[in-house]
């Protein structure tokens, strides 16, 4: 199978890589939604996780809201790994055209990325809900600029807000257009470490017409049969191995 996946890339002109969860859970980053995610987590506020995260909740109760964002949401001292490093050099080989991420860590960027298409947004992207001013991370998390855990604009003193797609908030359009063309354009889709029933980014995949498609996942997906190409395996260890990082 290893050696079929390399004969798709080595012949691919255009690649498309569409990610979930499983690309993070390698750099130690929780999967959401796993027996052991997020979605099952304790928490102190007798609510879960998807309620504590939405955009009401969020308006209404920002202090609990940063607190527990802050708690489980960032993790600073992730690292890319390998399935980010790979696909990082195959976008600088000119063979990449774009990686479409549900993730939020911005780890595709830290790892060489260029064309990222942040579905849900980013922790590492904030922006002042008054004044728009943006911020990165490192100020959203210094506590001298927040208000308890709150973090205010240090030139209108408005709410930070990270860009991140809260529950009942729309994806951004443009970034969702650009995810569209990328897919549309490919010659080979390569989708990993993602279940693909999370919708409207799961959807996303009816977009490819092109030659190839792979799909690199732990466990079964709803596409597997439609694929050309099913790996049940890590994607970073797929990809580590495949294009040799």
């Amino acid at each position: 199978m290893y050696e079929e996946l390399k004969k798709i890339i080595d012949d691919g002109k255009k690649i498309v890589f569409f990610g979930g969860a499983g690309v993070s859970t390698e750099s130690n980053i929780p999967d959401f939604r796993s027996a052991d995610g997020l979605y099952n987590a304790n928490t102190k506020y007798g609510m879960s996780p998807e309620a504590l995260i939405s955009h009401s909740y969020f308006m209404g109760h920002m202090q609990n809201f940063f607190e527990y964002y802050k708690e489980n949401m960032i993790f600073p001292e992730a690292k890319p790994n390998k399935a980010h490093l790979a696909l990082a050099k195959l976008e600088q080989e000119g063979k990449l055209i774009g990686v479409v991420t549900q993730n939020i860590d911005g780890l595709h960027q830290v790892a060489g990325s260029k064309k990222v298409y942040e579905l849900h947004g980013s922790v590492r992207k904030n922006r002042c809900m008054d004044c728009g001013k943006s911020f990165d991370l490192d100020y959203v998390l210094d506590p001298q600029n927040c208000d308890g855990a709150v973090p205010k604009c240090d030139a209108c003193g408005g709410v930070v807000k990270p860009v991140v797609v809260l529950y009942e908030e729309a994806l951004d359009d443009t970034i969702v257009s650009g995810a569209v063309r990328a897919i549309s354009d490919a010659d080979v889709m390569i989708v990993g470490g993602t279940s693909l029933v999370v919708y409207p980014a799961a959807g996303l995949i009816n977009y490819f017409r092109g030659k190839h498609l792979v799909l690199i996942n732990r466990d079964a997906t709803p596409y597997d049969s439609q694929a050309d190409l099913v790996i049940h395996d890590s994607i970073g260890k797929v990809l580590g191995e495949v294009v040799g990082v």
